[in-house]
């Protein structure tokens, strides 16, 4: 059964150099990752420079992922910020880095990989926050509308697996203090509608799928709020989310423990009776 994993590192040159006590747990996770060896792991937020991976940055994923497939996208709007790394066991027919049509420097800013295999596209995302003061929130709307039609028009074609920081927690169960987050990015009405209109379209939420009532499941606790995680004070805001023909195939989709390291957490989903090829 092929698997999937997809995660917002938060850089790579952080999990790389390890020379911190973040670092150190950055780097066991993305060890860990690489002894599950997913058929694709997805990466978001790299944060490399156009210039693309160190030699000692390509030299650890080497060690790590021999045999792998990999490609990259930078920001060339802004270095050593947002970008994203597929790795895939499989050769794909095709890669592609869309441009999407989104506002200001977005489509720049390497937020995108898509990976055509026979059966399937793979793609990965890195949504734009809305920001502080909510200051990214009409453009964060048009990336929204603009990241469906991309979406619908792959699977026009064939089925869609996609996956990422999406950067929105879509209902009150996703977030542990939904209360008092109404009117924060990620959580805005607005952020929340548009998610819904991306599944509406045709795609599945395989977390909330197989778990329609599981609360305290979360992928991200807040590096600034010191007992984040020991509270479990998180957000669902990464998902995995497939076309809608696609879930008979579905099997899980779990959470990776990273201990007590905040921020982000991976994401692994296993799916059945069902190859890439």
């Amino acid at each position: 059964m092929p698997t999937f994993i997809s995660w917002n590192i938060d850089s790579i040159n952080a999990a790389v150099e390890h020379k911190s006590p973040r670092g150190e747990m950055t780097w066991a996770t993305l060890q860990h990752l690489a002894e599950l060896a997913p058929d694709v792991l997805a990466i978001q937020e790299t944060k490399l420079r156009p210039t693309g991976l160190t030699k000692k940055q390509a030299a650890a994923l080497d060690e790590l992922f021999p045999e792998y497939h990999r490609y990259l996208n930078f920001s060339t709007a802004r270095t050593g910020y947002s970008g994203t790394m597929m790795l895939t066991k499989t050769e794909p027919l095709s890669v592609t880095m869309p441009e999407i049509g989104a506002p200001g420097e977005m489509d720049q800013e390497g937020r995108i990989i898509t990976l055509e295999f026979p059966n399937a596209f793979v793609s990965t995302v890195y949504t734009p926050n809305s920001g502080r003061e909510l200051a990214r929130l009409e453009d964060r709307q048009a990336w929204d509308k603009a990241y469906t039609t991309y979406i619908d028009s792959l699977n026009a074609q064939k089925p869609v697996i996609f996956s990422g920081d999406f950067n929105v927690a879509h209902e009150e169960i996703d977030l542990k203090n939904p209360k008092t987050n109404h009117h924060s990015a990620g959580f805005t009405d607005e952020e929340r509608a548009d998610f819904t209109d991306l599944l509406k379209a045709g795609y599945i939420d395989t977390f909330r799928t197989l778990h329609p009532e599981a609360t305290g499941v979360y992928t991200w606790w807040s590096q600034i709020a010191k007992q984040s995680k020991v509270n479990n004070a998180g957000w669902r805001i990464d998902y995995y989310l497939i076309s809608n023909q696609l879930g008979d195939k579905l099997v899980s989709l779990d959470v990776i423990d990273t201990g007590a390291r905040q921020d982000h957490a991976p994401i692994q989903l296993v799916l059945k009776d069902f190859s890439l090829n």
